[in-house]
């Protein structure tokens, strides 16, 4: 753990303004989210490395899990940026601070920063906690004063404040005023039901500040899919202080995106809340924060999301060839993050041409080849083909195009003569198949036959048996992803099949598509698009 670190000295804003994570614990309330303390470790390190500001460890004394959290984080946590935070509440009413057993787990945390959450809503004051508001007043104020005469830095969560607010102000301020009374130096204002607006939120914060001087933060719930707009709304209005968590993650309809936040502090308000250089790790660290919380990345979430740049229709395209700017609100590299072109039945030549020169095909200065391609796209298109996810299938069919010597399609690395898949029910309730495949590699006529636990599988496998002789690259390749979608066929005729296939030789990963009206002719073809596109690659590295 850093030595006593109680906020950023590392941005240019420095303790000006607090970028403040609690994905470890709001974060983790998210439905289908169960993080292990090594896993929490992990995201506090990436977080770290971002160069936030303060990350929320969680509920000491609470959660057991978080109490190992911060009993594992005093030796195993290395943090150069941030400061941690113990989570927790004020003491009980009648109960000395110094005597609270949950106050105290906030000390034995050892961290350097404790946020204190306290009610602000008369209502929850009265028949939540079922005390009045001078009791709820000095739990505050003494919790406050003691962990401050502990050498702890305290903020205040100020929860259901807006609420509160809105139904009895003097009450909501007299929290505020124990919490700055007894040493607090942020008291944040909580949007705990998520139900505000930007403007009434904003009005809010800007008559707080001026009723009472305090630094003031903001923390905000989705419920209304408002709360980067909240977040950003705060700030301009004030607030110094802004919690969130990465990817939006939280309970309900989660907190305000980290990322969202950040991007648009940044390049919006010209605000450099991160350190120098960390804004280009937005996209890298959202993603690696995903895989550990297990969850998807959200392709169309903003500034991160691998669609956040990706443009589909043809006349956005043609603006693009002329100048990127014309469509990007951003570069995308500033938040590390790609431009892309998706080629779909929308697609025109302009499309295409950007979208050759991505994968590495020239179509430039090649009317006739383009106009092919055009075609081609739209026409497999309306059969059900998809080329959006499919990069690699998409590079194959722009190579079978081309005539300036780059194209390999022509010398494939196998041609097929047959296949023939059998399923074998056993006695015992178990189903197997069985492939054969018939291919000419190398010059030579192979003939292979393996099982599987699944057609696919029993093909792969076969394939693999009949070329590995003779592709010494092959066993770096394995199919990592396999989706199956099945598409309504047209009036009079039957449903066909598509199947994304995502591969990887442990270095790059690629997508390739097959669609047909059987499952496993569909499959075959999206399995020989993908050895076909390494083939290229490998011969490309070799020369």
């Amino acid at each position: 753990m850093t030595s006593n670190a109680q906020g950023p000295t590392d941005t240019p804003l420095g303790d000006s303004f607090h970028v403040y994570d609690t994905t470890l614990r709001d974060g983790a309330q998210r439905e289908g989210i169960s993080y292990s303390v090594t896993d929490k470790l992990a995201v506090a390190r990436l977080l770290d490395d971002l160069g936030v500001g303060f990350i929320e460890g969680g509920w000491p004394g609470a959660l057991p899990k978080d109490t190992e959290f911060f009993d594992r984080a005093a030796s195993e946590l290395e943090l150069n940026h941030a400061a941690l935070v113990a989570f927790g509440s004020t003491r009980r009413a009648g109960v000395r601070a110094s005597e609270d057993p949950q106050v105290r787990a906030l000390l034995d945390a050892k961290a350097p920063v404790v946020t204190l959450v306290a009610k602000s809503d008369r209502r929850h004051i009265e028949r939540a906690l079922r005390t009045d508001v001078d009791e709820a007043c000095a739990m505050v104020r003494d919790t406050a004063e003691f962990l401050v005469g502990e050498g702890r830095r305290v903020f205040l969560d100020a929860e259901h404040f807006f609420d509160g607010y809105a139904y009895d102000p003097d009450c909501a301020l007299r929290v505020l005023d124990a919490a700055v009374a007894g040493g607090a130096d942020v008291v944040v204002l909580c949007d705990t039901n998520g139900g505000q607006l930007p403007t009434g939120l904003s009005q809010t914060v800007t008559e707080v500040i001026a009723r009472t001087g305090f630094r003031v933060g903001i923390h905000c719930q989705d419920d209304t899919s408002c709360a980067v707009a909240n977040s950003v709304a705060a700030v301009q209005a004030g607030a110094t202080h802004v919690q969130c968590t990465a990817n939006g993650y939280g309970e309900r309809a989660g907190n305000a995106d980290l990322f969202a936040v950040v991007g648009n502090l940044v390049t919006k308000l010209d605000m450099p809340v991160l350190p120098p250089g960390k804004v280009a790790e937005l996209s890298r660290t959202s993603h690696a924060l995903a895989e550990i919380a297990n969850i998807a990345p959200e392709a169309h979430q903003a500034y991160v999301g691998t669609s956040a740049f990706a443009h589909k229709a043809g006349l956005h395209a043609s603006a693009i060839k002329v100048d990127p700017e014309l469509y990007n609100h951003i570069d995308p590299v500033t938040v590390g993050n790609d431009m892309r072109v998706l080629v779909t039945e929308m697609a025109g030549r302009a499309s295409l041409e950007l979208k050759g020169r991505e994968l590495g095909v020239d179509l430039a200065g090649q009317p006739d080849a383009l106009s092919n391609v055009v075609r081609r796209v739209k026409d497999l298109e309306a059969q059900g083909w998809s080329f959006e996810a499919a990069d690699a299938s998409l590079e194959l069919l722009l190579r079978s195009e081309v005539d300036n010597g780059q194209s390999h399609v022509e010398d494939p690395p196998f041609t097929l003569e047959s296949y023939r898949v059998v399923l074998d029910h056993g006695q015992d309730g178990g189903v197997l198949s069985e492939a054969t495949v018939k291919v000419h590699v190398g010059g030579q006529r192979v003939i292979a036959t393996a099982e599987g636990n699944g057609p696919v599988h029993a093909l792969d496998a076969a394939l693999r048996k009949a070329l590995s002789p003779h592709l010494s690259w092959l066993d770096r390749v394995e199919l990592i992803d396999y989706k199956v979608r099945i598409l309504p066929g047209h009036p009079g005729t039957d449903a066909v099949t598509r199947v994304l296939l995502e591969s990887s030789d442990g270095e790059t990963e690629w997508t390739t598509v097959g669609v047909h009206g059987n499952i496993v002719e569909a499959s075959w073809l999206a399995l020989c698009d993908a050895l076909v596109h390494k083939a290229i690659r490998a011969r490309q590295l070799t020369g």
